[in-house]
């Protein structure tokens, strides 16, 4: 095998076991099987803690769980061996390096290592099978196959720096409302608040507003101070849990907004054909350095239409349909002029050189059968090109285009 296929190869898998579009149906299907071995293995975890099923089906269970444990294995190899297409602006070695130390790679390697860890350190079974219930958190792949699940990390990740500092807040309370009910209730009841930090269990269920009741103040002024405390609770947990609100009533909006836009938006796209001799063939979408207002919005590539990604590489023969907003500035309009050379128009066999035209006037671009030509000097004008150019002059039978 040579190094060009070995690379296809390993590009294809790499494809593969990313999450797929619509028109890749392999990684479809591999994105499905590796949900429902997912959602398998946690399955039998929990069915594995009832007493009566472990004793009926305990055999089949744990076979069940070593073969999904051996395919998070081989999915996690795969990942290793592909990341430089995941990461394709670092080398090699760092772009695997980039993987197994994020956070999705530490939870692939820990959703499969600790059951084979016992083999080789038999004295630490017990701690490695605790570190299983990380498998957990591979639902967060499935989080990445349904564009519905990802909103719930959209929004936390929109509404981070508030979400800190409603829970800085909220530790700081119950910091403080523990000190002051040790100050408050410790002569009364010395072997229930000890220190300072006795507290903490009693203003965490206070101001979460769950009160187990197994640790309660019997003062006076301590009664008065735990019913200002629940109050409290009851408008701190309020912040987080509006901020989360608002963020999914933006977010489900906006996408309401995206998914409503139609002919009348203020949005324009260009479809743009790549050849052998463009720049952009054999870099990523993330290395182009668009403008922020112009966004890849689609590629045609082989008859189907790809939904792009920032490690998408990009082809030749790939058509790019771009979006930009409209640039809106009613003091300055920029006005073109459109002219259609039919039989007899005196620049018909001219090169642009020669036009007898403003020199505040310039030819923008030129369309000729159907496709666009950057003009220059030394271009022969033909019948039926159409003409698009700058110019304050009046020129007679020209469309006027206004931007």
């Amino acid at each position: 095998m040579n190094q060009s296929t070995y690379e296809k190869r390993r590009k294809r898998i790499f494809e593969i076991i990313e999450v797929g579009t619509e028109y890749d149906y392999v990684s479809r299907i591999y994105d499905f099987f590796n949900a429902f071995c997912i959602i398998l293995n946690l399955a039998v975890s929990i069915l594995y803690t009832f007493d009566n099923y472990r004793e009926q089906y305990g055999a089949l269970l744990s076979a069940v769980e070593e073969v999904t444990v051996a395919l998070f294995m081989i999915d996690y190899i795969l990942r290793v061996w592909t990341a430089k297409y995941l990461y394709p602006e670092l080398p090699q070695w760092r772009a695997v390096r980039r993987y197994v130390c994020s956070f999705t790679g530490l939870v692939d390697l820990l959703s499969f290592l600790p059951q084979y860890l016992p083999f080789f350190f038999p004295e630490g079974a017990v701690a490695f099978r605790m570190l299983r219930i990380v498998r957990i958190f591979r639902l967060f792949r499935i989080n990445a196959y349904y564009d519905s699940l990802s909103v719930i990390t959209d929004v936390i990740a929109g509404k981070k720096q508030q979400l800190i500092s409603s829970v800085f807040i909220i530790l700081m309370l119950m910091i403080g409302s523990s000190l002051c009910m040790y100050s408050l209730e410790h002569k009364a009841q010395p072997e229930v608040f000890t220190n300072a930090f006795s507290g903490i269990w009693w203003s965490a269920s206070t101001l979460l507003t769950v009160g187990y009741g197994d640790i309660y103040p019997i003062t006076t002024l301590g009664k008065m101070f735990g019913i200002f405390i629940t109050f409290l609770g009851v408008g701190m947990v309020a912040i987080p849990t509006g901020i989360i609100s608002a963020g999914f009533v933006d977010q489900y909006s906006r996408i309401k907004r995206i998914a409503e836009i139609g002919p009348e938006a203020d949005i324009h796209f260009i479809k743009i054909h790549l050849t052998e001799q463009d720049f952009w063939p054999g870099h990523t979408v993330g290395q182009l350095k668009l403008p922020a207002s112009v966004i890849v919005s689609a590629i045609q590539r082989d008859g189907r239409i790809l939904v792009p990604r920032g490690n998408m590489m990009l082809h030749a023969n790939d058509v790019l349909v771009l979006g930009a907003e409209s640039f809106k500035d009613d003091k300055q309009k920029i006005k073109l002029k459109e002219i259609s050379l039919s039989v007899n128009h005196p620049w018909i066999g001219e090169r642009i050189r020669d036009l007898d035209i403003s020199r505040h006037s310039i030819i923008v671009l030129i369309k000729r059968r159907g496709k666009v030509l950057i003009p220059n000097g030394n271009m022969i004008l033909r019948e039926r090109d159409v003409v698009i150019i700058y110019t304050q002059t009046f020129i007679p039978h020209a469309e006027e285009i206004e931007l």
